[in-house]
């Protein structure tokens, strides 16, 4: 079932689909109080639920959330060569929601752009063997990879980081950094709201 993630209001008729129950088990819930429901004027019967309402529903009767409701999982792919720095950004990251992987160098970094096709990357610009503004010309010369967003978090001096924003990076994020600027930038690149 094509399901629009933005839809306000679901219908009796929505509500069995997602939960593959009947759409009398539907209104017994809404008639029990357990669902909260409104008719529509004029309407003999005819429900409809906010969905912000039918998402409270699910929780409250441990009801698995359907695919088709839950929100979307970002991918992040994390690209650096220093272990521990990966594994820091991978729990900033992670705590968040956010699901990462690392590539521990720039050929990797290529392949799994391609295959995990994450909503963005962050980028170290000094690593062993493909730099960081190498990757980031060829990731940006990469057919299907175009609305990938790509965030430079490198030690480098300004003029490289500036040198990488005019290659196609879509942000730069200085180290040493807060978690909370990294976490702030990557979901802001993601599109999602800061909260």
């Amino acid at each position: 079932m094509a399901w629009d993630r933005d839809k306000k209001y679901l219908t009796t008729g929505d509500i069995s689909q997602l939960c593959g129950v009947n759409f009398r088990t539907v209104i017994r819930w809404i008639r029990s109080g357990r669902l909260k429901a409104f008719q529509l004027p004029g309407s003999r019967g005819d429900n409809r639920v906010a969905a912000k309402d039918f998402l409270r529903f699910l929780r409250d009767n441990n009801i698995p959330i359907p695919e088709e409701l839950a929100p979307p999982v970002l991918r992040i792919l994390i690209v650096e060569d220093d272990n521990r720095m990966a594994q820091a950004i991978h729990r900033a990251l992670k705590r968040k929601g956010f699901e990462t992987m690392i590539a521990p160098d720039g050929f990797l970094a290529g392949s799994l752009a391609a295959t995990f096709r994450p909503a963005v990357m962050t980028l170290d610009l000094k690593m062993p063997g493909l730099g960081g503004l190498q990757v980031l010309k060829a990731i940006r010369s990469m057919h299907g990879l175009e609305a990938m967003k790509i965030l430079v978090v490198s030690a480098m001096p300004r003029n490289q980081l500036d040198e990488a924003l005019a290659a196609g990076a879509d942000d730069v994020l200085e180290k040493p950094f807060e978690n909370k600027d990294l976490v702030e930038k990557v979901s802001l690149l993601a599109g999602m709201q800061v909260e």
